[in-house]
């Protein structure tokens, strides 16, 4: 019983000298989560560029010139095209001639990047996403993709089963940097490096300020003192 109460009143210390050096340090803690706030900030509005993302929706209906009486398995088979599709939708026959049309300054490997192909689910839809730092850019790409798209695929693939059901409209807010949470993050990641800080330094002072240290370190016992003058 005596070595757990020892334990516990060690323990007791060790948070009571853990509260007191935070307490004593809180101004440089303060100071360096205010830098990261700070920090985070301007990345966020001034230097990291803003991305907008715009969509457009297509959908892979069943081959108009020839199909089966079999509904069910004309629908299968047009959710397994839609992979197809959207690898096709990547590839320089489709890109080269959006970069044409829209006189884009990029390359086809750097369009890809931007455009994101995904599948709504189990149906026969395709969303073509398109990021960009520009809103209405990122409409027109998506747009001229999808009818590029529907007009060479009749020649890729010799069907004609693509409609575009929704056309991709200017995003009014960027997808991108958040900057709320870019500052929270900042936040805690400054509190973080404070505290580590106050501790390290803490850590590495070994010299004696006060009587206290001298019987705590010293385990001696204090005669006297003599006051700082101002």
């Amino acid at each position: 019983m005596e070595g757990c109460d020892k334990m516990e009143f060690e323990e007791e210390i060790d948070l009571r000298d853990v509260f007191n050096i935070l307490k004593k340090q809180w101004r440089m803690v303060a100071l360096i989560t205010l830098i990261a706030v700070v920090i985070s900030a301007i990345l966020s509005f001034l230097i990291l560029n803003p991305a907008y993302e715009a969509t457009s929706t297509i959908l892979v209906g069943r081959n108009q010139n020839n199909y089966s009486t079999d509904l069910n398995a004309d629908v299968t088979l047009s959710k397994q095209l839609v992979n197809t599709y959207g690898e096709i939708m990547k590839t320089n026959a489709i890109l080269d001639p959006v970069i044409h049309n829209l006189d884009l300054d990029l390359t086809t490997d750097e369009l890809s990047e931007k455009i994101t192909v995904t599948p709504v689910g189990e149906t026969e839809l395709i969303e073509v996403t398109v990021q960009d730092r520009y809103p209405m850019k990122a409409a027109d790409i998506s747009n001229e993709i999808c009818k590029v798209f529907s007009d060479k695929i009749q020649d890729i693939m010799k069907v004609d089963n693509v409609s575009i059901i929704e056309e991709a409209i200017p995003p009014i807010d960027p997808v991108k940097p958040n900057k709320m949470l870019n500052i929270a993050i900042g936040t805690v990641l400054g509190l973080m490096i404070g505290i580590f800080v106050v501790f390290l330094k803490e850590y590495l002072d070994n010299t004696i300020k006060t009587p206290e240290d001298v019987q705590k370190y010293l385990e001696l016992p204090v005669l006297g003192s003599i006051p700082m003058q101002e």
